[in-house]
């Protein structure tokens, strides 16, 4: 059996069915919130999110704070950037082993090839010297003495008054005589060049980079005591575009400027073209030869590059 519905039954009806409208409505519509979340990227990886940063970081070519083009070619005049290096670095060591008397240099300094840079106790070494010109005059009178004898010998032979025999054996000496004093002389040279060997001189022109011994140190033999690096001349190592290979020649002249002297030009030319080209940044390295007389450049010095392409 059905029953009435009374009106206060109604009217919690109808408000129920309106609001159960209002919530459908709302659900169906994106807000602004969620819209805005919608359309944001998702993030990304760490690794990339780093490379992005360093992208983003560097400045445009041409822009403030770009980082310098390596190389530049315009109007037949190629700028470049490259790098003082020496070309050679020696391990300075005696030639005989010994106790260090004196040292003359100091880190940093610049010698001259054939410079003295320190020197070794000579004490025995004189006594040495002296002991072996001993013996040169000792043979070198032996020598004389047998001498006489063989040409006295000679003539009596000549006349028949002497066997053959004794004329061999007094030949046979002033031969020996003769080796002995060979030997003597060598034996003087030998000691006076131990003696002059014990003052160690610069082999190269260049700047101590490192001093390693005292007064008083012994050094064994092949004992390093100094290493020095060649600064005259001195290399400049650049890179440039592979496309250029046959307009840089030997003996092209080189123009460079260093920060440490404004305003002043150094003078060099091409020596060396790499034959390799890297295929990586498609440049080969061309290195150019700077006189240096004065030293002023030094190994690790950047430098601006200029020279007119042939």
């Amino acid at each position: 059996m059905s029953r009435r519905v009374n009106s206060r039954e109604y009217a919690a009806l109808a408000i129920a069915a309106a609001v159960l409208s209002v919530l459908m409505a709302c659900g169906g519509q994106s807000s602004p919130t969620s819209e805005a979340k919608a359309a944001e990227p998702p993030p990304l990886p760490a690794d990339v999110s780093a490379v992005e940063a360093v992208v983003k970081a560097t400045p445009a070519p041409g822009a403030a704070g770009a980082p310098e083009v390596s190389a530049i070619v315009s109007d037949d005049k190629l700028t470049a950037t490259g790098e003082f290096v020496s070309p050679s670095r020696s391990e300075v060591a005696p030639k005989i082993p010994g106790r260090v008397a004196s040292v003359y240099v100091d880190d940093g300094a610049r010698v001259q090839r054939g410079e003295p840079i320190f020197a070794m106790e000579t004490d025995y070494l004189r006594l040495d010297v002296q002991r072996a010109r001993a013996e040169l005059a000792r043979t070198s009178a032996a020598l004389a003495e047998a001498q006489r004898d063989f040409d006295r010998k000679k003539e009596l032979r000549q006349k028949d008054s002497i066997p053959q025999a004794t004329y061999d054996r007094s030949q046979g000496a002033f031969e020996q005589m003769r080796a002995g004093r060979a030997a003597a002389q060598s034996g003087v040279a030998m000691a006076q060049q131990r003696l002059s060997d014990a003052t160690v001189r610069a082999p190269l022109t260049g700047v101590v980079e490192e001093r390693k011994i005292d007064v008083g140190e012994h050094l064994a033999e092949g004992g390093v005591a100094f290493v020095i690096m060649q600064t005259a001349p001195l290399k400049l190592r650049f890179q440039v575009p592979e496309k250029y290979l046959s307009r840089i020649q030997r003996g092209l002249q080189v123009v460079a400027t260093v920060d440490p002297y404004p305003g002043e030009k150094f003078e060099g030319r091409i020596k060396t073209v790499g034959g390799v080209i890297d295929p990586a940044t498609r440049t080969m390295f061309a290195e150019a030869e700077f006189p240096n007389s004065d030293g002023r450049l030094r190994p690790g010095l950047f430098a601006r590059v200029n020279l007119t392409l042939n």
